[in-house]
């Protein structure tokens, strides 16, 4: 396993590599690895001959208030965990490689972005759209994989990939859960131990939300009315939102007449969450049962 920070390097490798025609995944990051990216690295080495994990904190992809500056990195701790689950490569590179001086071409989406998180950050998914276009360009991989804890950003690159014909598969893995339901983010460092605490309220509205549904209750405001109270209850937890939409398109709907995402994002303190579940991955058995 080695780190590149240079894209000449990195493509110079992938090109090697297809010559002896082997596949390429790419799982792209921004680092502070845990269990949920190492799912995401074993997908790859499952479907593909090599994998190539890129870590960067992009920049663009950020607010001015947001918390650029402070997002947990550590190389080297990244770096054992992908060697021990079979990467390649660590496409590491440093802003300056990603955007030069004068750097003013950007990949933008209307419509799936003007819900959820991309209504409450608005910078954000043109950011997400222009580095994950560059990647894609710089590894040209055959598959790219994305957890569905960020479910609207898996929806926008799938429909960034469709629209601008870019020939490769993205594939979307399963949320990854601590034991205790909370959904891994490398954003739950910043949480102190009263924060992990209340932060589970999330996991807790989530199953709440899938047990309603399993129940036959198709009322988008009566699911997200209950969910809302469960929330609110927790002193530390203050929504940003909490929305049913069409897991296509990212629009709210009224009536669960379709597959439908429940997403939310939470503050616990000052620390953003965010959790969802798809109605049409719920499976038997009540998950109102985890102990928080």
């Amino acid at each position: 396993m080695q780190v590149v920070k240079n894209i000449d390097e990195v493509r110079a490798q992938v090109r090697e590599w297809k010559t002896q025609g082997l596949t390429v995944g790419l799982v792209p990051t921004m680092g502070y690895l845990h269990d949920g990216h190492a799912s995401l690295i074993d997908a790859s080495r499952r479907d593909n001959d090599r994998t190539v994990v890129s870590v960067f904190v992009n920049p663009m992809q950020f607010g001015p208030t947001e918390d650029f500056e402070s997002y947990p990195r550590d190389l080297e701790r990244d770096s054992k965990l992908v060697e021990v689950h079979g990467g390649d490569i660590i496409f590491n590179p440093e802003p300056y490689e990603m955007y030069h001086e004068g750097f003013s071409s950007f990949v933008d989406m209307t419509v799936l972005t003007q819900e959820l998180c991309g209504l409450s950050r608005p910078v954000h998914f043109r950011g997400v759209c222009t580095v994950v276009s560059k990647l894609f360009n710089i590894v040209k991989p055959d598959r790219a994989y994305f957890g569905k804890k960020d479910a609207q950003q898996l929806a926008v690159i799938r429909h960034m990939v469709d629209d601008l014909n870019m020939d490769i598969e993205i594939i979307g893995c399963p949320i990854v859960r601590e034991s205790n339901g909370l959904a891994m983010s490398s954003r739950n460092t910043y949480l102190s131990d009263a924060e992990k605490k209340a932060a589970l309220v999330l996991s807790k509205a989530v199953f709440l939300g899938m047990d309603m549904v399993k129940n036959g209750e198709k009322n988008s405001s009566v699911i997200i009315g209950k969910m809302k109270k469960l929330i609110e209850a927790e002193p530390l937890a203050r929504i940003d939102y909490v929305k049913i939409v069409d897991s296509a398109t990212m629009q709210q709907i009224p009536i669960l007449n379709r597959p439908v995402l429940c997403a939310m994002a939470v503050y616990i303190g000052s620390t953003r969450l965010i959790d969802n579940f798809f109605t049409d991955e719920i499976g038997g058995g009540s998950h109102g049962n985890i102990n928080a």
